[in-house]
């Protein structure tokens, strides 16, 4: 069986491209983002046929309707997600032959209710389980998407299917999970992203657990925060959403247009964040184009937003515009031709905002300036500068008045993108004084300089 991986670091995400004997071949959770596994069959020499969703996806727009109406795939999603496309409404249990391999579906109900693991077997080699949002490697998806009112049902449906839902497969099945470490849609998970059915019930802690009423209580203690756009995904997904050749590409526009259009739009700037830092369009909001780009994009931005986009040197606007694509925006008012040096070139204004060291950091602090943590409650726990204030950055926009104005600000983050765009969101609702840690809380520590937990 050859299987070929599609890995989206930011999203913590994988989906699947899977030969058959005649040429065809099957797509599993397939993003938005559809040309490179288009790209990927052909150079293969195969076609996508199927297109198999193991849930109605939370974190990014699905790219089943890209597909069906590109190339003609079928697609196969689990019967009840409410899909309004056409499509063949999966049921546990069925079975079919595509070319030479057989496929099973299997309920998984837990990250979703009508969730839908798949097994393919080839021949005598080890079957392969596709199991999306259910076992991942190290851990499972969460179970509080839905609603909260079904968050307990659904840990309890989670914790059958862990122990029962795939115990009828061999240890050296292959493991293919959706999502993965560094998902917000997952609890646990390390930085595999395959594994086997034996390694995992050797060592995945959550199968370890043989009292439901104990995983019930402790597994949704376990959630990392949750992205404010996934409320507005399962929708999304489920109208189908518009093809991409029906989306207008963002024109490149003069400074003085852009100018004059950004009174109605929400700049991004996807440079790096020294250059953001060091001249920047007032209220622009700084979100550098890295993995983690539309995760962010899609939190901390108003879903029918139009957008206009700063890029530079190595920053492809397109990729920028499939990245946005993938969690929901599709309203692109343009980019700045030139980039900043056109706009200063034109003699428009920018603002500046100050990298500070950890020694300098420290000084403001002493003098009665106030530490700014916008990381994830988990890393905060971990270590943070003595006296900080911690509001993650998910949660900035909406408790700015929590923030004295009358006292310098230092933010910091991990590495200093989260920290660089929660200064620019200080900055755009006129926040003085502000500064921002150079490499954060490492750095800080890196000098010796003292964190409590």
């Amino acid at each position: 069986m050859n299987v070929v991986p599609f890995i989206h670091e930011g999203l913590g995400n994988s989906s699947y491209l899977i030969g058959l004997d005649r040429g065809g071949a099957i797509l599993v959770d397939p993003d938005r983002a559809v040309q490179r596994y288009l790209d990927a069959a052909a150079a293969r020499g195969w076609r996508i046929d199927f297109v198999l969703e193991t849930h109605l996806h939370a974190d990014f727009v699905s790219g089943a309707h890209e597909l069906a109406a590109g190339v003609g795939a079928r697609l196969f999603v689990p019967q009840g997600e409410g899909l309004r496309l056409p499509h063949h409404a999966v049921r546990s249990s069925e079975r079919w032959t595509l070319d030479g391999l057989e496929i099973e579906s299997v309920a998984s109900p837990g990250h979703t209710p009508e969730h839908m693991s798949y097994v393919i077997r080839a021949g005598s080699h080890p079957p392969a389980l596709f199991s999306g949002g259910s076992l991942i490697v190290g851990g499972a998806a969460r179970t509080d998407l839905i609603a909260p009112d079904m968050t307990e049902q659904l840990t309890r449906a989670q914790y059958r299917t862990l122990k029962s839902a795939y115990a009828g497969l061999p240890d050296d099945t292959l493991l293919f999970p959706t999502h993965g470490g560094g998902s917000f849609c997952s609890a646990g998970g390390g930085g595999e992203r395959a594994s086997t059915l034996g390694v995992e019930r050797a060592t995945n802690p959550l199968l370890a657990i043989d009292d439901e009423d104990e995983f019930a209580r402790w597994f949704p203690t376990t959630f990392p925060a949750t992205p404010s756009y996934y409320s507005r995904m399962r929708a999304f997904n489920q109208a189908g959403p518009r093809l991409r050749r029906d989306i207008l590409a963002p024109p490149a526009l003069s400074p003085s247009e852009f100018d004059a259009r950004r009174r109605q739009a929400i700049v991004i700037d996807a440079r790096p964040i020294d250059q953001y830092l060091a001249s920047h369009i007032a209220g622009a909001l700084s979100n550098a184009f890295r993995d983690a780009y539309a995760v962010w994009l899609g939190w901390l931005v108003p879903a029918d937003a139009e957008l206009l986009f700063v890029t530079g040197d190595g920053i492809s606007a397109d990729r920028v515009v499939d990245e946005s694509l993938l969690v929901g925006y599709e309203r692109f008012g343009g980019v700045l031709e030139g980039g900043i040096p056109a706009w200063m070139e034109a003699g428009l204004p920018v603002e500046t905002l100050p990298m500070i060291d950890a020694a300098a950091a420290g000084r403001v602090l002493m003098d009665g300036g106030i530490a700014l943590d916008v990381r994830e409650p988990d890393e905060y726990a971990a270590g943070h500068i003595e006296g900080a204030l911690h509001i993650p950055l998910g949660s900035l926009s909406s408790r700015i008045d929590e923030l004295p104005r009358d006292r310098p600000i230092v933010t910091y983050c991990g590495h200093g993108e989260r920290s660089t765009t929660a200064v620019s969101i200080l900055e755009r609702a006129g926040m003085p004084m502000l500064s921002n840690l150079e490499y954060g809380i490492g750095a800080w520590q890196h000098e010796g300089r003292r964190v409590v937990s």
